[in-house]
């Protein structure tokens, strides 16, 4: 044997054989549950098998020839096709909108034509002849073989096209907009791929070079594969953690539709809600309807407060979300944060700012305020409007007998007589102290100011405190201003109101001294 028998294979049969081996397992390995890899491994594992024949047939005599490349090169060579399309196919999300059985047989129709062969004894897709030229057995280049060499680069045009037509349309989906990359990258070695064997097929160069030379391009697509998928696995594991952080996201997260069903709800959202059923569940049942319009007009969804349903119960919401594309539609992610606390913290704070904080009260900012609404309304209707001011007597000697304890609730009990007197159309707060006021609308059709007072003196009268089991009598004067006769500014009626409780407290406090 020749040195040249020796260094041929390893050289031209099996390094190649190596390499096919080394980008079919590294692809196989690095996802073997995904689609797209088991196509790709099996993809380069035709190639590894078409290089393993052509080295028997190397080695074998050439009577071997014909045999060899009809039942093994050639029923291999049927099956890349295939393989590529459904590759492809799966790459551009075509397959998800094929219906079975089109998909996925339709991509491997040509396999139709190993059964066929095997039935009728004969290849469609190989030659008979081999002829030897130096060291190599070369196929007789007949009819069938360029036959076969014209159908395949045919075919190759096919996901070329696929591909083309998949970089247009990506460029307005944002879901596959990030795949244009590897989009280009096949098309381009589809384009390489099919030059190299329109070059090596239908030129044999002196037939110095191996047979078939144009299966050596399939070094080169099985390379673009293998680069392709490694990106593929990139963005796949960049997808895989944008799921996981939509998983582990501490505030609810759902995944809706435009119409508002929800297709996916992360742990938090079914903590929120309960268990919510994907497919089954509208955010409208939740209450939130206003959400699902702004869905329907793809509107932005940004800082929207509103009231959601959980059962019985009711969550106080804010709501941020965006737009993105899931199977070539487009949906929205919505991040879902209970504001409940933060909104009874806001209501206190807000409480505090216009109430009394020991009984609940309008404080004296508020009163103002409503003051003044009732006086414009009431000058707008030539309504009247009566004010009082009302203070505790001996109050002092209470706190300083019983303790500030009784004295609070004996605020407390002042606070809700007069807030019940004046009710539905007026107002009672307090001023500071043991100091009150109120006011409320009089006229000849209604309640007049003296009705008012009347009840007031006879609310007075039986006011009393029940006090660790002692009754203390709570005693007051009140003074009466009316809108418009004793003025039409706040504090004017305010000091009438003031002049005419000091009157009463002194005539009060003399006729105590005289007795």
């Amino acid at each position: 044997m020749s040195p040249t028998h020796v260094w041929i294979p390893v050289v031209f049969y099996w390094l190649p054989m190596l390499i096919f081996f080394f980008m079919g397992m590294d692809v196989l390995l690095r996802n073997p549950k995904r689609t797209e890899h088991r196509l790709v491994s099996a993809t380069i594992l035709c190639y590894f098998l078409m290089f393993l024949e052509e080295y028997f047939r190397y080695m074998l005599p050439m009577e071997y020839s014909p045999l060899l490349a009809a039942v093994w090169f050639s029923n291999v060579g049927i099956l890349i096709p295939g393989l590529g399309f459904h590759l492809i196919a799966r790459l551009i999300g075509l397959h998800k909108r094929m219906r079975r059985p089109w998909y996925p047989y339709l991509f491997h129709i040509l396999i139709l034509a190993i059964p066929a062969g095997l039935i009728s004894q004969r290849s469609y897709t190989s030659v008979e002849l081999f002829t030897v030229s130096g060291v190599w057995k070369w196929p007789v280049a007949n009819g069938a073989y360029y036959g076969t060499l014209t159908a395949s680069l045919l075919l190759s045009f096919i996901p070329i096209a696929m591909l083309r037509s998949a970089r247009k349309w990506s460029a307005a989906d944002p879901d596959y907009q990030k795949h244009d990359g590897i989009f280009k990258l096949l098309e381009y070695g589809s384009w390489v791929t099919f030059l190299w064997v329109a070059v090596f097929g239908y030129f044999r160069f002196n037939e110095v070079l191996p047979p078939y030379t144009y299966i050596y391009g399939g070094l080169i697509w099985c390379f673009v594969l293998r680069l392709s998928m490694q990106r593929y696995e990139f963005l796949n594991h960049a997808g895989h953690r944008y799921k996981k952080m939509f998983q582990i996201n501490s505030q609810a997260a759902l995944l809706v539709s435009l119409n508002g069903d929800i297709k996916e709800a992360n742990p938090s959202a079914d903590k929120m809600f309960g268990r919510l059923v994907p497919g089954k569940t509208n955010l409208a049942s939740l209450g939130g309807a206003e959400i699902v319009t702004k869905l329907k007009e793809q509107d932005d969804i940004g800082e929207l407060e509103m009231v959601l349903h959980s059962g019985d119960n009711q969550i106080e919401a804010m709501i941020n979300g965006d737009y993105v594309t899931v199977d070539h539609e487009l949906h929205a992610v919505l991040l879902i944060r209970d504001i409940r606390l933060r909104n009874q913290h806001l209501r206190q704070i807000a409480f505090m700012a216009y109430h009394d904080p020991l009984t609940g009260l309008p404080n004296r900012r508020q009163f103002y305020d409503k003051l003044e609404e009732a006086l414009t309304e009431a000058g707008q209707t030539g309504g009247e409007l009566a004010i009082l001011l009302l203070d505790l007597d001996r109050f002092k000697q209470v706190n300083d007998r019983w303790g500030h304890e009784a004295g609070d609730q004996m605020l407390c009990k002042v606070a809700a007589l007069i807030h019940q007197l004046v009710q539905p159309d007026g107002l009672a707060a307090r001023f500071g102290g043991d100091e009150f006021v109120m006011f409320c609308p009089v006229g000849a059709e209604g309640l007049t100011a003296a009705e008012l007072e009347r009840r007031l003196q006879a609310a007075a009268a039986q006011a009393t405190l029940d006090y660790e089991g002692n009754v203390l009598k709570i005693d007051m004067s009140a003074g009466l201003s009316l809108y418009p006769q004793d003025g039409s500014a706040p504090d004017a009626l305010l000091r009438q109101a003031d002049k005419r409780m000091y009157a009463i407290k002194r005539g009060l406090a003399e006729g105590n001294h005289e007795i």
